[in-house]
């Protein structure tokens, strides 16, 4: 399937954060990225499948051991509340290869993550980048390149579409400065201490990539 054929009918670009157990870095991330966006760009609306389009674009997540059902941990729900993001209806689920074939865009949590999202096939290498090492190239790439934004949804999807590439072109040349500098550590069982930390990191990783999807800015 092509890149645009992703999403749900080619006018969505569609977003899946992977983690272990769908429960604590994966839904704080999805929803951080919702978060964002809202607002950036406004409400998201209802699609015919369910799934709410913000700006064109769709966010998800799961687990490659996923908790299938299950709620988020209660401090990754603590950790949104600290953001005003929204952690209700939050329900896990285990990674399967239907999310991986949909999704136009593919962030995880580690390396490790990485390596077994693209092991299962469906040409994913080139879409899928752990969050940190997505943020290091986005923050090379010069906003004017891409795709202007003049368009509403479609030109958004475009843009993003755009931005994955250039990203994927990059990624031989723009190394990180350490193995570690790609990771986003697992809290679960942890205190809220370190929830909150990791929550830190992801918001800082989120910031400039939602910059570059919908060209604006973090209100402050």
């Amino acid at each position: 399937m092509s890149p645009e054929g992703r999403g749900i009918d080619g006018t969505a670009f569609r977003i899946l954060h992977v983690s272990t157990g769908n429960v604590c870095r994966s839904p704080i991330t999805e929803r951080l990225t919702r978060h964002a966006l809202v607002e950036r760009l406004g409400e998201p609306l209802p699609g015919a499948d369910g799934a709410h389009r913000i700006g064109g674009l769709i966010v998800e997540s799961a687990g490659t051991w996923g908790h299938e059902g299950a709620p988020m941990e209660a401090n990754a729900a603590e950790v949104l509340a600290d953001f005003g993001a929204d952690a209700s209806g939050f329900t896990g689920r285990e990674l399967l290869d239907e999310h991986v074939i949909r999704a136009d865009l593919v962030l995880t949590a580690t390396r490790d993550h990485r390596a077994q999202v693209i092991s299962m096939g469906h040409s994913a290498g080139l879409r899928t980048f752990t969050l940190k090492e997505f943020t290091r190239l986005v923050r090379a790439i010069d906003p004017a390149t891409l795709p202007p934004l003049d368009e509403g949804t479609d030109g958004m999807v475009e843009r993003a579409r755009a931005l994955v590439r250039a990203a994927a072109a990059l990624r031989g040349w723009l190394l990180a400065p350490s193995a570690e500098a790609d990771e986003v550590y697992d809290p679960y069982g942890a205190p809220i201490s370190f929830f909150r930390s990791i929550g830190d990191e992801i918001q800082q990783a989120l910031d400039p990539v939602v910059t570059a999807l919908t060209g604006v800015g973090a209100r402050h």
